[in-house]
């Protein structure tokens, strides 16, 4: 109950942060594009922030860490992989030449800066001076997006300006969200270490999986809702932004803030940011193709999300069908999965040269 009740209300903090936050930005004159890109981003990722936080602090290290790699990987195999199944999704090309090797540039980091199973604040501070840099960009950029996409972000995140009592209601808003996500990060916390203790199993792995698909679920809504409006540059967009405020805010400002920085285990260098970069990889062939996620790469995508949460279920179990389901992953699902993404991004050179030619 305690976890549940917490949760909800991390999600009811983040909808009010965010509706708060827009209004006063709007009432500040930037542009519902910069909105969409910066303050929803943040607000959608702000229940990833808000219990790192508060398991950094409380000593609790590996549900932050956990939480964030877990959140990283199910954004891109859960959230994309059910968007592109409900419609298949159109990618932006500035993902493709930008945020997605953004991404992947900063997973391989974060596991540079892990080998010594430490993230100190000194790394901390450098993953946060890259999010201000990041959003600096975003901010310059937005200036030179076309007015298709302008109008798209003016849709769903444009909104008047309030006066007197209503901008003193947006500030409430946003006081009263900041006030959910402190208390719901709590109670979501201190219910996962007793999941983990009930269940006999480690607080990382509560992390990577129930915490973590826990506080995606603001990105959940937003990415679906996205894309059965049919609306390219959000549903998409919303995963990686998310991603990229995860990795560089969220477990930036833990290690800032944690008293001794936070403590990686050597499961999560050696396994889940491995993981958690080969799915980053993987997006660039998808991305690339015709710049459309397709249904059947949809369903690849969420296929292997049920198989990694199945690995760590039999891992902690240490079941007897776990070699043999290591086996059949490393020697015929994976090899036959990078053949598949080759071969659609050779067929896409092909088609891209003919249609130069």
């Amino acid at each position: 109950m305690l976890f549940i009740a917490g949760l909800a209300l991390l999600i009811a903090g983040a909808e009010a942060l965010v509706r708060g936050a827009s209004r006063l930005a709007a009432v500040l004159g930037i542009s519902p594009l910069v909105i969409g890109l910066t303050v929803v981003a943040f607000g959608t990722s702000s229940p990833e922030l808000a219990v790192s936080i508060k398991s950094a602090l409380s000593g609790q290290a590996s549900i932050a860490v956990g939480n964030v790699v877990g959140s990283n990987i199910f954004n891109v195999l859960f959230i994309l992989g059910l968007s592109a199944m409900i419609v298949p999704l159109v990618v932006s090309q500035q993902l493709v030449r930008l945020d997605v090797p953004l991404m992947i540039a900063l997973s391989v980091l974060v596991l540079v800066l892990s080998l010594d199973e430490n993230l100190s604040r000194a790394n901390g501070l450098l993953l946060v001076a890259g999010l201000v840099a990041y959003f600096w960009f975003l901010v310059y950029q937005s200036r030179r997006e076309s007015a298709g996409v302008r109008e798209e972000y003016a849709r769903n995140f444009g909104t008047e300006g309030s006066a007197g009592t209503g901008r003193l209601k947006d500030i409430g808003m946003v006081v009263g969200g900041l006030a959910l996500l402190v208390l719901g990060s709590r109670w979501l916390v201190d219910g996962a270490v007793d999941f983990a203790r009930y269940l006999g199993v480690s607080e990382l792995v509560v992390g990577l999986t129930i915490v973590a698909a826990g506080t995606s679920l603001p990105e959940v809504v937003t990415s679906v809702v996205a894309a059965l409006r049919g609306e390219r540059d959000i549903a998409v967009g919303n995963v990686v932004g998310s991603n990229l405020f995860n990795l560089m805010g969220v477990l930036g400002l833990a290690s800032v803030i944690a008293p001794a920085g936070m403590a990686v285990s050597p499961s999560v260098v050696g396994f889940d940011l491995p993981v958690m970069i080969a799915v980053a990889l993987a997006c660039l062939p998808m991305f690339f193709t015709r710049g459309v996620i397709s249904r059947p790469e949809g369903t690849l995508l969420l296929g292997y999300y049920v198989a990694y949460t199945l690995y760590l279920v039999l891992a902690v179990s240490q079941h007897d069908a776990l070699p043999r389901f290591s086996l059949a992953m490393v020697y015929f699902v994976i090899p036959l999965t990078v053949v598949f993404l080759v071969i659609t991004a050779l067929r896409e050179m092909r088609r891209r040269r003919k249609g130069h030619g």
